[in-house]
């Protein structure tokens, strides 16, 4: 089993946001603080080995938070870019593990990172969060993924990965994604 104070935690915060509309997204308020940071809150207690955020502006002051910050200069290029440059800074000190999170998942729990890892069984761990349909982040790869990860291209990510690798069902309201005003104003009404 791999163990998470020798994991990387990668945050992506960068990112076109095309179908949210003019503001970024990550610093709108929901329940009095900027989306991005009931993520960071949620796994403020974690024992990661170090923490990493993928940003392409300076909006949000992650680095008081706990994170590294990396800035995509592209981030037109895809979210594989910001997975490339996540995985090149984790690297820097030697994980045994990488966990990849997005930014916009508000109601994203720690307990679903220990779930990632309770299943986990070495070197080739690809483990994935699923709402029961479809997996998708938070995701755990074990160190034999990494050279892959670098080498990612366009906006599909680590998808195929993530589709081939073990999955932890968890509800489909902790897996909540904002992508347009529309979800996080519904959001807002549900809590």
């Amino acid at each position: 089993m791999l163990k998470l104070e020798e994991s990387v935690l990668i945050l992506l915060a960068a990112g076109k946001s095309t179908r949210y509309g003019l503001s970024d997204k990550l610093t709108e308020h929901f329940l009095g603080k900027p989306l991005a940071y009931h993520v960071v809150t949620a796994f403020e207690k974690l024992p990661f080995k170090d923490r990493i955020v993928v940003v392409d502006g300076a909006d949000l002051d992650f680095a008081s938070r706990g994170y590294r910050v990396v800035k995509n200069p592209q981030p037109e290029d895809g979210v594989s870019s910001s997975v490339r440059l996540g995985i090149k800074a984790a690297r820097e000190v030697d994980p045994g593990s990488i966990v990849i999170a997005l930014a916009d998942m508000p109601r994203v729990t720690a307990g679903q990172i220990y779930r990632l890892f309770d299943v986990s069984e070495g070197a080739e761990t690809v483990v994935a969060s699923s709402d029961g349909c479809a997996p998708k982040p938070p995701a755990l790869f074990g160190p034999a993924h990494f050279d892959h990860l670098e080498l990612l291209e366009g906006d599909e990510g680590a998808r195929p990965l993530i589709l081939a690798g073990r999955h932890v069902v968890t509800t489909p309201a902790e897996l909540i994604d904002i992508d347009t005003e529309e979800e996080l104003e519904e959001l807002r009404r549900l809590v």
